[in-house]
């Protein structure tokens, strides 16, 4: 069984239908949240304080994110948390009516950082509704462009985004006996990256003036350069197209590229090694570290990078092109594999406006996807985004974001889910360099200046904070073997002859044309969805990694994956007076999502009336 919330049902030879018997199938009952803050109000009264707080966005970036906290200090524990989007950008609306072909120059404009994969997002959703298939090579550059993408992406994250959160500078503000630990420990991994203690790491990943911290700034350039010598221009390629890729290669081209993908070698394995170190390190020190940004592993993921001999762009073919991606496409439920199937992974994703400054909407478009899987009226294919701006109130709408689900059950998206679903499903093709053995993904990594070796990912017992981390960690090495498998294929296309890089198209003037693109960013899950009316886009609705996880309660009042991280992390920072207080816990926690847009953190602090504000650096996307 597929789906246990949605009303539908497959019999023996996998047909969808809806349940029988049931009057309204699609129909959900909402909570309101009156009780809960009614609650905390009375908490706070009796602690001696109430004060309303004006959350103020991030001014100096394109979007911003705020999250509001009430936290009790005397216990040590996150009593509320609202995650809050707080800039409309309105992408769907401004793509309304324009010809398909801009899609992918438009929407790739939602991200400074990644904007990559939405013009290849936006590709694959134009190649499944006008039936284009690209060619081998348009399929194998497509994959090297985002494998190097991720290259860029995932230093980014780890050393100048999250790592700064472990540097000397914050551990000693925060947590001085911890740090004064760190300089008596031994790192475990010296042969990787050639620190002899915690403290050394902790001290070179302070933020400006740390090595490490300088060294990433250097492999994103690396990873940028390898880029455009094929890309043409970042952030915003002009290159990537429905049915292939507008560029031309040749192999000098592709000995420039492999000079800068090899340097990522060896940085893998130093990578690995200081974030295994790091992040032991914490748990070892204090078990309750493991609670902190807690979360069951419910997860989902697209999978990405197609194999050039299986994927045509169909609806009809897509579990079959989607289970042979170098990343498997799945949804994992507390742990557990649900369905590695994209027409049902498309299937069971809906999107709910309750508690965000939208109007809801009445149609229901389409009642079924091409393969005949009953579609409800929150699919996005029949999403309407209607802005309605109003009152920021944490008992009715409070977020630009919407609530994301897949089987009614909010979802969490990362690089990690990547891993993890692939580590868990075992459906990955033959490689060179990857293997999945059920719990763990096994990467080969040539030698280098370092020894080459088989490095393991193993799925952690328990989903938190240091996991996700641990595992974007893993994702570069990943990335990188995968990067160089398709460099091998497109060196051996080239020297077959075989130069075709596009496909040629024409857009129908008549008639309806459905696609969707599902792919990944460098954060995680990433959906373009798709409706072409007589030439023109009928409907365009855009799904992110951040759109899942800075996601508002549910209509039914679950909270989000930011929200629900939080509130299950202790506070394990040292402080002796509420003034003191950072809330690094907390800010370790919403930070290991990446979340991709700018944030702002406001804290209010139980038993006082002060408001922590610090400021969650990130890219500028992930919001509608």
């Amino acid at each position: 069984m597929c789906f246990k919330n949605l009303p539908i049902e497959f019999d023996q030879q996998g047909n969808a239908t809806l349940l029988k018997d049931v009057p309204n199938p699609y129909d959900y009952n909402t909570t309101t949240l009156d009780g809960e803050q009614d609650k905390l109000k009375e908490l706070l009264a009796r602690n001696g304080f109430i004060k309303n707080v004006d959350f103020d966005p991030v001014t100096r970036v394109a979007g911003a994110l705020a999250f509001h906290s009430v936290v009790d200090l005397e216990n040590r524990k996150v009593l509320s948390a609202n995650s809050m989007a707080t800039l409309f950008r309105g992408y769907e609306i401004i793509l309304k009516g324009r010809d398909p072909r801009d899609a992918a120059y438009i929407s790739s404009r939602a991200c400074g950082v990644c904007g990559g994969v939405h013009a290849t997002v936006s590709a694959l959703a134009m190649e499944m509704a006008l039936g284009i298939t690209p060619p081998p090579l348009g399929v194998v550059v497509r994959n090297l462009l985002l494998s190097i993408e991720y290259l860029y992406d995932h230093p980014l994250h780890l050393f100048l985004l999250a790592g700064p959160d472990y540097s000397e500078q914050m551990v000693t503000l925060t947590n001085p006996d911890l740090f004064q630990k760190a300089q008596k420990t031994p790192a475990k991994f010296e042969e990787m990256h050639g620190y002899s203690t915690i403290g050394e790491i902790m001290h070179d990943l302070n933020p400006l003036t740390g090595k490490l911290y300088v060294e990433a700034l250097h492999m994103t350039r690396v990873a940028r350069e390898a880029y455009v010598l094929i890309g043409g221009k970042y952030p915003h390629p002009q290159s990537v197209v429905p049915g292939g890729v507008a560029v031309t290669i040749d192999i000098s081209v592709m000995n420039e590229m492999y000079e800068r993908i090899q340097q990522f070698f060896d940085y893998s394995k130093k990578v690995v090694g200081i974030w295994d170190d790091v992040f032991d390190f914490f748990l070892e020190s204090n078990p309750e570290y493991e609670k902190c940004g807690y979360r069951p592993a419910t997860m989902m993921d697209c999978g990405v990078w197609d194999r050039p001999d299986v994927y045509d762009a169909s609806y009809k073919n897509m579990t079959e092109w989607g289970n042979a991606r170098w990343a498997t496409p799945g949804v994992l439920v507390d742990g557990k594999l649900v369905t590695t199937d994209l027409q049902r992974i498309n299937a069971g994703y809906e999107e709910f406006v309750e508690h965000s400054y939208y109007e809801k909407w009445n149609g229901h478009r389409f009642s079924e996807d091409p393969a005949g899987i009953p579609l409800g009226p929150n699919h996005p294919w029949n999403k309407e985004t209607i802005p309605k701006p109003g009152k920021q109130s944490w008992r009715d709408r409070y977020s630009w974001d919407v609530s994301c689900t897949w089987d009614r059950m909010p979802m969490e998206a990362g690089a990690y889910a990547r891993l993890y679903l692939t580590a868990k499903a075992q459906e990955l093709p033959e490689s060179k360099f990857l293997r999945s053995t059920g719990h763990s993904l096994q990467i080969d990594i040539p030698k280098s200046t370092l020894p080459g070796g088989t490095f393991e990912w193993k799925i952690p017992k328990m989903w938190n904070t240091f996991e996700r981390n641990r595992a974007r960690a893993y994702a570069i090495p990943y990335s990188a073997m995968v990067c160089m498998e398709n460099w091998m294929m497109a060196m051996e296309l080239l020297r077959q002859g075989e130069t075709k890089i596009s496909t040629s198209f024409e857009i129908p003037k008549k008639g309806t044309q459905m696609g969707v693109g599902l792919w990944g960013a460098g954060r995680g899950f990433l959906s373009h969805h798709l409706v072409i009316d007589d030439g023109v886009i009928g409907n365009y609705q855009i799904s992110t990694p951040s759109t899942l996880n800075a996601a508002p309660r549910t209509p039914w009042g679950e909270p989000g994956p930011y929200e629900e991280a939080v509130m299950n992390t202790p506070i394990l920072e040292e402080f002796n007076s509420s003034e003191d207080y950072k809330g690094i816990d907390i800010l370790r926690s919403i930070r290991s999502f990446d979340p991709c847009m700018p944030c702002t953190t406001h804290i209010m602090m139980d038993g006082t009336d002060k408001m922590v504000t610090r400021e969650v650096t990130t890219c500028a996307c992930g919001v509608e």
